[in-house]
């Protein structure tokens, strides 16, 4: 495929898409809340009382049309995890932009527990419930790692980011930055109801499996 035919390709969604995937988002969450309570209660208590520092961690991430947007998150790493950033850099397990380390000193014991069930994400139905992010698209990318990509990597911003995505069902830390693009990108092409409902059942047995999630 060109780099035409792929700019071509990965327009925006039309609007019955967004409308219909917003309508399945709202009403999945409103669902999930009553449910999920307790167990964010207790990730909440669990994290506040296994480290110093806040059970929450908001960090500035990348949205809709390149837009940044404040995603919630259970906090997985030390407090001082941003300022140690440049020491493990080079370390990274995974290739391309993004870093992704098997064994990072930063991430606390409780949070490879959370990691590794993607327990950490759960904060981020409140994301959803905003309009800042679906259930199902392209991960959210922080600010200094778009600022690196290619141009076609952007194209990725032509949905609302999500919990979950392809590139999660996939194999998520074992796949390559640019394979992610490729999975994104993918997935623009093909938004609609019927694909997040396929994905989010992928996301079940990703979760058990665990490939990636670290």
């Amino acid at each position: 495929m060109t780099m035409t035919t792929v700019n071509q390709a990965c327009t925006k969604p039309k609007m019955v898409h967004w409308k219909s995937k917003r309508v399945m988002d709202i009403a999945l969450c409103m669902i999930a809340l009553p449910v999920l309570a307790p167990v964010l209660s207790l990730i909440a208590l669990a994290v506040k009382t296994s480290s110093r520092g806040p059970a929450f961690f908001v960090q500035t991430r990348v949205g809709l049309d390149g837009r940044t947007f404040e995603m919630l998150k259970f906090r997985s790493m030390y407090v001082d995890a941003e300022q140690r950033r440049s020491e493990v850099a080079k370390q990274s397990d995974r290739e391309g932009i993004c870093l992704k380390l098997k064994r990072d000193p930063r991430v606390t014991p409780i949070g490879r527990v959370l990691r590794r069930w993607s327990l950490d994400e759960l904060p981020q139905v409140l994301n959803v419930i905003k309009g800042d992010m679906s259930l199902v698209g392209p991960r959210p990318a922080l600010t200094c790692e778009v600022a690196q990509y290619p141009e076609i990597a952007h194209k990725r911003h032509n949905v609302l980011p999500g919990i979950t995505g392809l590139w999660q069902v996939s194999g998520r830390a074992e796949i390559g930055f640019d394979g992610m693009i490729a999975l994104d990108l993918d997935y623009v092409r093909q938004v609609s109801v019927a694909t997040d409902i396929h994905i989010l059942l992928r996301t079940v047995s990703a979760v058990i499996g665990g490939r990636g999630a670290y």
